[in-house]
């Protein structure tokens, strides 16, 4: 009897969480179609269009049939989809940078998440807010975001605040993608420095691609192994953002380090990655396990964030005012400076 007991907990808890992943993935699926149809003509990302298409849904997803598995999505499944993040890293390519860059990464993202807080606080806003617009400029862009708001307390708005930082730094990425070349040039870089001033500011992975290939391959290369150095670092950004709202006497009840096991797991998928190149044998498995991961890891973060948007208010969302534009511009100008800057003493 305890057994079945058992076994219908799981089972009732998968019936009660379908038709909220269903309705995300629903969602997730438009906003994949959707980008195929028009991204070469309006380069606007699958995960900003599942971000926008949830919004717009937002009433159909206040159903409380949709709950458990909104729910499911952005917690349970952006946890695992981000641990497979660490697939997308080497430590040999990371190696490559060389001390001083590697360095000067990490000062200028410390210093861009601090300085995120420090606005935040400015303008009247929540810590929580400063820590999403922080690690998101800092690190990954909607993937560091998602990422970090597992580990921000909750508080009142925190819904739109993570749908805007999204947007936000998408935006401000694609930005980045059309000007910051054209800074480089101005600048005099070379192929080196431009490589990793590119991937040092930029925010999101794919417009960083866009950005160092549309100069030349040996930039795009370069500026693909810096920023997979920021991204390595999303693990000891979220938990050490989590580590800080734990000393805060305001949260100490609310906000508590959570057991890093999907951070564990993203170090553990770096380091096979990074081993697999010295182990011939293992390639022939490992290559489709990486594939099927990483289709796992592009669809897990689209659903969750199709479910952040559909529990997120467009109210909600339109009552954020200049304060939440001008905290992340300026840590978007603030690692931009920091970066190109450091750049000249290498």
């Amino acid at each position: 009897m305890a057994v079945e007991t058992s076994l219908a907990q799981p089972a009732d808890a998968l019936r009660r969480a379908l038709p909220g992943v269903a309705l995300a993935a629903a969602v997730a699926v438009a906003a994949y179609g959707g980008n195929r149809a028009i991204g070469t003509w309006v380069p606007i990302p699958a995960m900003v269009l599942a971000l926008l298409i949830g919004i717009a849904l937002n009433p159909v997803a206040a159903w409380p049939v949709c709950r458990p598995g909104l729910v499911f999505c952005g917690k349970v499944l952006l946890r695992w989809a981000v641990a497979c993040l660490g697939l997308r890293v080497a430590l040999a390519d990371i190696a490559s940078l060389g001390t001083a860059v590697a360095v000067l990464l990490i000062v200028a993202m410390a210093v861009t998440i601090v300085v995120g807080f420090a606005l935040a606080r400015a303008f009247g806003q929540p810590a929580g807010y400063g820590a999403l617009a922080g690690a998101a400029t800092a690190v990954c862009g909607a993937s560091a975001t998602l990422a970090t708001a597992t580990v921000v307390p909750h508080y009142q708005g925190k819904e739109a605040d993570v749908a805007f930082v999204v947007v936000a730094v998408n935006s401000l990425a694609t930005a980045g993608m059309l000007l910051y070349p054209l800074i480089c040039v101005r600048l005099g870089f070379d192929p080196q420095m431009t490589g990793v001033m590119l991937g040092g500011t930029i925010h999101d992975v794919a417009q960083v691609v866009g950005a160092g290939y549309a100069v030349s391959e040996p930039v795009g290369n370069v500026a693909v192994i810096v920023k997979l150095f920021r991204v390595f670092l999303l693990l000891p950004v979220v938990l050490a953002i989590g580590w800080y709202f734990t000393r805060l006497g305001t949260a100490q009840r609310h906000a508590r380090v959570p057991v890093p096991v999907f951070a564990l797991v993203f170090l553990l998928l770096c380091l096979v990655n990074s081993a697999v190149p010295y182990v011939p044998v293992a390639a022939p498995v490992y290559a489709p396990a990486k594939a099927a991961l990483g289709v796992f890891s592009t669809w897990g973060l689209l659903l969750a964030i199709a479910a952040l948007g559909l529990d997120t208010s467009p109210a909600a969302v339109a009552r954020l005012g200049w304060r939440h534009v001008a905290t992340v511009i300026g840590t978007t100008v603030v690692i931009l400076i920091f970066v190109t800057a450091g750049l000249f003493f290498l």
